[in-house]
């Protein structure tokens, strides 16, 4: 089967980037929505027609699109910083990152061409590392990116700033969680300009000048592993970050290293108790590259269908579903998250109208995705 890198791209025209932007940055519209709404319509340009009337049917009062001004500002913005909008399916979106759950449609990247590289590994850990950890970081790092392996980080604090220093010569890319242009935290001015000095890469999915907040970091996490074959995770406490970029990283069937500490060191309850669920210990490289052998990129579930524009005429908005199937949707959801099939099968309807259904709570606000293909609803 091929690889990531041989999939067939195709690379979007500059109206049709306009459009996707403009769904993106809709209301209430994430990676998920956005991938339904483009399947559903044929192109991004109709699926924004379908927008306020889907919205109005789940019950919103009003829909905020965003406008053609405000998308070619961002458009503008992003030219006189030197970033770039890369779209899914194109020939320099990463390429494992297609692969998860809810791929961003479009990425903020700034920077080299090394967010196309297939060997890439995620070194992450404690803002407040050790002296220890923070070398340990810069081994793996440097190691790893004598071996051909591109490093993936969060440019936070401690694990993360080493893990960058010591492959800034061999290819890094840091994912921001706030917009291209929001670095956080600022004192990493110096690193982040030697990063893109050398080629390294920067990306988000969020808005331009978008100042991360906390549920934003989570966010960040999921494309740290999703860019990665795997993760290896260097002084994590008991309830860091780190650990929900392992979170996902199992999710996304990436490989998981955990770095042994003392069981003394809080920073490494996190680690520790990865390695007894399962992690891989390591303790050098080696360790890393003979894990990884024979392979040279994950066992990943097919990418998502390309989303093409097409020239098919605009179909109408899809018939309002049933008022009972609507009522069986709306009384199954709670603020738990429900299993998408599960809440198919108690509604008792067919997928496709469950789907549209869904659609519209989503874009007047009502409901909410979860990972793990689950839905709750906003109480």
């Amino acid at each position: 089967m091929s690889g990531p890198a041989t999939r067939k791209t195709h690379r979007l025209q500059e109206a049709e980037r306009l459009a996707w932007l403009r769904l993106i940055r809709s209301e209430n519209v994430g990676p998920v929505t956005f991938a339904e709404l483009v399947a559903h319509a044929g192109t991004a340009d109709r699926a924004l027609a379908l927008l306020p009337e889907l919205s109005r049917r789940g019950g919103g009062k009003s829909y905020r699109l965003c406008t053609r001004e405000d998308a070619e500002a961002e458009l503008e913005a992003h030219a006189r910083v030197g970033a770039r909008l890369v779209a899914l399916g194109e020939p320099d979106y990463p390429p494992h990152l297609k692969h998860i759950d809810g791929p961003p449609p479009l990425l903020s990247v700034k920077g080299g061409d090394v967010t196309g590289r297939e060997r890439m590994l995620a070194v992450v850990g404690a803002r407040n590392a050790s002296l220890s950890g923070r070398k340990l970081a810069g081994l793996f790092a440097r190691g790893l990116g004598a071996e051909g392996f591109a490093i993936a980080s969060g440019l936070a604090r401690g694990i993360d700033a080493a893990a960058h220093e010591a492959s800034i010569a061999t290819g890094t890319v840091a994912v921001f969680a706030g917009g291209i242009d929001v670095l956080y935290p600022p004192e990493h001015d110096r690193l982040l300009g030697a990063l893109l000095e050398a080629g390294g890469a920067v990306i988000s999915e969020m808005p331009f000048g978008w100042k991360p907040r906390g549920r934003d970091f989570p966010r960040r996490n999921r494309l740290i592993s999703g860019l990665s074959l795997g993760v290896i995770i260097i002084e994590a406490a008991k309830a860091s970050g780190s650990l929900h970029t392992a979170r996902y990283a199992l999710e996304q069937n990436r490989d998981i290293f955990a770095v042994p500490g003392s069981p003394l060191d809080p920073r490494s309850e996190g680690a520790n108790g990865l390695i007894r669920q399962g992690a891989t210990l390591v303790t050098s490289t080696g360790d890393v590259l003979e894990s990884l052998a024979g392979r040279l990129e994950p066992t990943l579930p097919l990418a998502p269908r390309e989303m093409r524009e097409t020239a098919s005429p605009l179909p109408p908005v899809p018939a309002d579903p049933d008022t009972r199937l609507r009522d069986r949707v709306l009384a199954a959801l709670g603020p738990t998250p429900v299993d998408l099939d599960e809440l198919i099968r108690f509604a008792d309807g067919d997928a496709r109208s469950v789907h549209i259904l869904l659609l519209e709570l989503e874009l007047a606000g009502r409901i909410e995705r979860h990972r793990g293909n689950k839905i709750s609803a906003l109480m």
